[in-house]
């Protein structure tokens, strides 16, 4: 035991064994494949885990491409693809602004409202991310993760 602690404590970034890699790169290599497995399982409503949450903001009101941009943490630019491809497959709208024509105003459409439905199953989503865990480790890593994720957290305590 004593030498299995000892050889899960050595930190190797270029090691194959994941025990001993850092906890950036082990949290980095979890959320890409957690992202694959999501995003194969949205690939049946031709989504993608941006597009998914790009239906979540909708859900509660339209919105402005900068808007949905700003909600979803990524560049106009990279919105402006996310919302062309949603709009070919019919899952969201796009129409001038009221009063600025220069902007264009996003709603979900009621095919959207049904696949984001559908294809955002929590349970699934849960099993995805746990798989492998108990319930109480799937809790713990639940807590761990807020912590992690939540403003401020980057701050040194101390």
């Amino acid at each position: 035991m004593d030498q299995e602690r000892r050889s899960a404590d050595i930190i190797d970034p270029a090691s194959p064994d994941p025990a001993h890699w850092p906890v950036g790169r082990l949290l980095s290599a979890a959320a890409r494949r957690v992202e694959r497995d999501w995003n194969a399982h949205l690939s049946a409503w031709d989504l993608n885990h941006a597009s998914l949450a790009v239906l979540a903001h909708l859900l509660r009101s339209p919105m402005s491409q900068r808007e949905l941009a700003t909600a979803s943490g990524v560049t106009e630019q990279t919105m402006s693809r996310v919302l062309a491809r949603m709009e070919r497959t019919g899952y969201v709208t796009r129409s001038p602004h009221d009063d600025d024509r220069r902007r264009h105003v996003i709603t979900i459409t009621d095919a959207g409202r049904s696949t984001f439905v559908a294809a955002s199953d929590r349970e699934l989503a849960e099993a995805l991310v746990t798989r492998g865990l108990t319930a109480e480790q799937a809790e713990q890593l639940r807590r761990l993760l807020v912590v992690v994720a939540s403003p401020g957290s980057d701050e040194p305590s101390g």
